[in-house]
């Protein structure tokens, strides 16, 4: 099967889930995000986010495709792009991390490590840009698919507790302690995806 991971652009915004392509839920504040709902047009608001994004700070996701069909996603940004970070309890993020907002792989391509891939490449995106971390809020309740992601996965592929709470910790992976990751990026994708290609260097949900 061939693989890529290719970067989110306005052209394969059409590629993620319907109910993803609507959600604004990080992309606006709490009070933005109900006015959109109530106009009934988010996905125009979050295909202004993205615009903004990739104008102002370049590429802010990945999707994931399995031989041409879109399997999953990954959405990440500074906090300063994402106004519903600082409504959490473990907020704000840290100054030199980027947040990671969100994920998704459909339940068929869940469990093949596909989770750690995307964030090693997050990371290498991120290395290659001078970051210094990716924080991210986890949801130690999580059930289903949903905005946060599970607290538990993010700890398995790396990320640490830089803030607790019963609910919403907030987690930090340190860059630097990926270094290693760059030098067999390629043999783990091999083995764990089979022939991968990456259009630019660089989860359930995760």
């Amino acid at each position: 099967m061939g693989r890529q991971l290719v970067p989110l652009t306005l052209d394969n915004l059409p590629d993620l889930p319907e109910r993803c392509r609507g959600c604004t839920f990080w992309e606006l504040d709490p009070v933005s995000g109900e006015e959109a709902k109530r106009t009934g047009r988010p996905d125009l608001e979050k295909e202004a986010w993205i615009s903004a994004v990739l104008l102002e700070w370049g590429s802010c996701g990945r999707v994931v495709y399995v031989d041409e069909a879109a399997v999953g996603y990954v959405l990440y940004a500074p906090p300063a792009y994402v106004p519903r970070s600082f409504a959490f309890p473990t907020s704000p993020v840290s100054p030199d991390a980027v947040q990671l907002m969100t994920a998704f792989l459909l339940p068929e391509f869940q469990g093949q490590g596909l989770g750690r891939v995307i964030v090693q490449t997050v990371a290498k995106d991120l290395l290659r840009r001078g970051f210094k971390a990716i924080e991210a809020f986890g949801d130690t309740q999580w059930t289903e698919p949903v905005c946060l992601l599970p607290a538990d996965h993010l700890l398995s592929v790396g990320f640490k507790t830089v803030r607790p709470h019963p609910r919403y910790p907030r987690l930090r992976l340190e860059l630097r302690s990926t270094v290693s990751w760059r030098h067999d990026m390629e043999r783990a994708l091999d083995q764990l995806l089979g022939k991968v290609h990456s259009k630019e260097p660089a989860l359930r949900p995760l």
